[in-house]
């Protein structure tokens, strides 16, 4: 009797075994079907929309540090409080955004809370809250299929108390309203769609708004203008834009290969270009341009200022001997070395912030594609007096704009302080 129990003991303990075995390769197998069909749901397509979404969106400009591999993390971003550092957002679950489940996702989108704590609004999630559920989705998918990186995230440099991120909560509750984007009825789809790609996937008014005490947006003053790093974040409103004849096609160019009639961008526009806006699809980049000069229709393009040169001015013999030999002795400009003065959208600005700002800094060079790129611009702070900065700037404007030629050594000294003070 009890060989027998034995035996039949064994053969008992071997079936369980192999039934368990069976049901974990089952079970496994089940899993992966499950995960491949979820791939497949998310689908090819929802992530093929997702890495353009994420391109239009700029994930990689502000994800990546110089010199850094692409999402993770570890530029620094400057504000009044310190630096905060963008952070590791490939699907590592140790340093990346691996552990997100998608509502951990959408929360961090949408309203600025990550699985660790409540994001400082360097992330522009007061701006992506109008992304679509359908949009945010594909990013998601996006993001989770690309090759997770372990770096690890850099600490912020913020000073107290505004290091203690509880406090974010109360300025979600005063600063950030998680709207839905809504269309306007009364204007074109096109105008639609670009609204909505400059306000929530591109964030424009996050770098061209002014901001508060709170570092808020000031959402009376939406797109008027703001400091950042030194450099003014230009007037986009559509009566700026139209008042100095931007046309269709001059936005396309200049968001397709950061040129333009009217200039090149520069400071923190030229990775924008470089990463986000130059993927734009045709439709899409006439979408951005409707928008952003409040028409569908086909705007003129008027000739281009050139008041010719007062060589009784100061800053004549300056413009010759620091600035014609890559501007052109008429600011015709030179290809792929420098723009243009003629019409240049810089000079043409009531403010002259982003004058006195360039030739104190220099611009850094820029390539766009093998047939696009532009010299770097050297910096001449130490190099121009005020007085000096004052009168080429001042001819400046004369020359090559409607603008008036009175800045004062008041003015100068002023926009230096800023300047300097924020970068």
């Amino acid at each position: 009797m009890k060989p027998s129990y034995l035996s039949y003991l064994a053969r008992f303990n071997k079936a369980r075994h192999q039934l368990s075995q069976d049901l974990l390769l089952t079970l496994g197998l089940s899993l992966l079907a499950f995960s491949c069909s979820a791939a497949n749901d998310a689908g090819e397509g929802a992530i093929e929309r997702g890495a353009y979404l994420m391109k239009i969106g700029d994930c990689v400009a502000c994800h990546t540090s110089v010199g850094g591999r692409e999402l993770t993390g570890g530029l620094p971003f400057e504000t009044p409080f310190g630096a905060v550092y963008s952070t590791n957002i490939t699907p590592d679950k140790d340093t990346g955004i691996g552990q997100y489940s998608y509502d951990d996702f959408f929360d961090a989108m949408h309203h600025g809370v990550g699985i660790n704590g409540n994001l400082y609004p360097a992330m522009p999630y007061t701006s992506y809250s109008l992304l679509t559920n359908e949009d945010t989705k594909a990013i998601y998918a996006y993001l989770m299929s690309t090759k997770p990186i372990k770096q690890a995230n850099l600490d912020n440099d913020v000073s107290f108390p505004f290091n203690v991120r509880f406090g974010l909560k109360a300025w979600n509750l005063v600063a950030h309203d998680a709207e839905v984007f809504a269309p306007k009825q009364d204007k074109s789809e096109s105008w639609n769609r670009g609204n909505y790609l400059v306000n929530a996937l591109g964030h424009c008014a996050e770098c061209h708004t002014p901001r508060d005490s709170l570092f808020a947006m000031e959402q009376d003053k939406h797109f008027q203008g703001a400091v950042i790093e030194g450099l003014e974040a230009s007037d986009i409103t559509p009566a700026e834009l139209n008042r100095q004849n931007w046309t269709h096609d001059d936005l396309k160019s200049l968001f397709t290969e950061g040129y333009s009639r009217k200039g090149t961008v520069f400071g923190g526009m030229y990775p924008v270009v470089y990463h986000s806006f130059s993927h734009l699809t045709d439709t899409d980049m006439f979408a951005v341009s409707s928008y952003l000069l409040n028409t569908d229709e086909k705007i003129e393009a008027k000739a281009l200022t050139f008041n010719g040169h007062q060589r009784e001015l100061p800053g004549y013999k300056l413009y010759k001997g620091y600035c014609a030999g890559c501007h052109g002795q008429k600011g015709e400009g030179r290809p792929n070395v420098a723009p243009a003065m003629a019409g240049n959208a810089t000079l043409g600005k009531a403010s002259p912030h982003n004058i006195v700002a360039v030739m104190l800094k220099g611009i850094k060079s820029q390539h766009y594609n093998t047939t696009t790129s532009f010299y770097a611009m050297p910096a001449y702070a130490d190099k121009l007096s005020d007085e000096q900065l004052r009168d080429l700037a001042n001819y400046l404007r004369v020359t090559w704009s409607t603008q008036p030629g009175d800045l004062d050594m008041n003015t100068i000294n002023d926009l230096k302080e800023v300047i300097f003070e924020h970068g």
